[in-house]
């Protein structure tokens, strides 16, 4: 890959204009596909303190911690294991912002309030200039962060929340591999779209965030989703490129993608530890896009074509089992839930919301078995869009979905 394509460390984070507490906002290649260190060739990053930034700790937003607010919708999820997970959303309250963090032990049974940061829950593009927050991972059950117009973290299991000091830009897609964070940051404009895409990395337990490559930013339905992770590998796009990291972005290798010249590929999952799946969209027509699955057993090295889904939906979110069955979400007059129970080869919909395309985010398999995905997630404070904020999971690989009472 050209040297003007990497990514590397800027030590002095003036220059890229790097956000604290104000304004800021879930991959590199080489040629022939070998890995080589991705910080070698400095162009684009950007630094941050080791610690984060005490920019508003301890309780914070309009609703306190322990019940779940009345009218809680759902705008994002992270599972730490199989049982338990955290849901970053909002809910009405007097005094903005109005967001909320739940947490489940026992698979979304019952759910905790904890407080949420300081910062309005939104969606890339729709903030007018405020920053606003669309996602929520955690490493941990102790250890997680909320992300989209800029970084928060936590350290003690959602109790207090802290700003970081992160690069300027929005965070569209936040995952942890590998013992970094890896995120996709880009330029966004207000009411506009994205753009000047940048896949950095920053140690799990804090540090410098390193430029590891550009990266595309695609049309956007759910920007969370634009990492994926699964035994220990993270892959992303680039273009026509899919990338390819197993230790965090340290060192990544990128495969052209099998997609047809006049088609664009929309989102990319891991199927194993050398393992992938790409969904492939073009010829759009009247809220319906043609679809084609192809998957690679190395890395995307080699492909073949799997199957072709409905075309229903414009583009659309990918995910996949470790077993190998395969789910995509997507959307245009209405939301729908592919499932392919054989790698990609015959496919069909699970799932039809008549919701004028309310859409979804964060969807993806925790075990062989269990998934989930937020059924159009909120993306207003206080979810005064109205939006439906409703929880989904599968426990049977993506075959049938069932809603989950907060």
């Amino acid at each position: 890959m050209p040297m003007s394509r990497w990514v590397g460390v800027l030590a002095v984070a003036a220059v890229l204009g790097i956000a604290g507490c104000g304004p800021g906002h879930g991959p590199a290649a080489t040629t022939g596909g070998s890995a080589s260190p991705a910080a070698s060739t400095p162009d684009r990053s950007a630094s941050s303190s080791s610690a984060p930034a005490q920019a508003s700790a301890g309780p914070t937003g309009g609703h306190l911690a322990g019940a779940v607010p009345a009218g809680f919708a759902a705008t994002s999820v992270t599972w730490v294991s199989p049982e338990e997970a955290f849901v970053l959303g909002t809910a009405p309250c007097a005094h903005a912002p109005c967001t909320a963090v739940l947490r489940t032990l026992n698979r979304g049974a019952s759910w905790v309030g904890l407080p949420g940061p300081a910062e309005a829950v939104g969606a890339p593009g729709l903030e007018g200039g405020t920053p606003v927050l669309w996602g929520i991972r955690f490493a941990t059950p102790e250890h997680g962060f909320a992300f989209g117009g800029g970084v928060w973290e936590t350290t003690d299991g959602g109790e207090r929340w802290v700003r970081d000091f992160v690069p300027a830009g929005s965070f569209l897609s936040l995952a942890i591999a590998g013992g970094q964070v890896l995120a996709l940051n880009a330029l966004c404009a207000p009411g506009g779209g994205c753009e000047e895409g940048a896949l950095l990395r920053r140690p799990l337990n804090g540090g410098v965030w390193t430029g590891v490559a550009q990266a595309t930013v695609p049309s956007l339905l759910d920007p969370a989703d634009l990492i994926a992770t699964q035994a220990g590998v993270a892959a992303a796009l680039d273009g026509r490129d899919v990338l390819v990291t197993r230790d965090g972005g340290l060192s990544v290798t990128a495969h052209p993608i099998p997609c047809p010249s006049l088609a664009q590929a929309p989102s990319v999952a891991v199927t194993s530890a050398t393992g992938l799946a790409i969904l492939c969209t073009g010829e759009g027509y009247t809220g319906h896009t043609i679809k084609q699955v192809y998957v690679s057993g190395d890395d995307g090295e080699h492909w073949a074509l799997a199957g072709a889904p409905s075309p229903d939906g414009d583009a659309g979110t990918l995910a996949a089992t470790p077993a190998g069955q395969l789910a995509i979400a997507t959307e245009s007059a209405a939301s729908w839930l592919f499932y392919s129970p054989n790698s990609g080869a015959s496919w069909q919909i699970v799932s039809q919301q008549d919701d004028g395309g309310a859409g979804w985010a964060d969807l993806g398999f925790t075990t062989v078995t269990d998934g989930v995905v937020v059924h159009g997630p909120a993306d207003s404070d206080g979810n005064a869009t109205q939006r439906p904020g409703q929880l989904l999971l599968t426990g049977d690989a993506g075959a049938t979905w069932y809603p989950v009472r907060f």
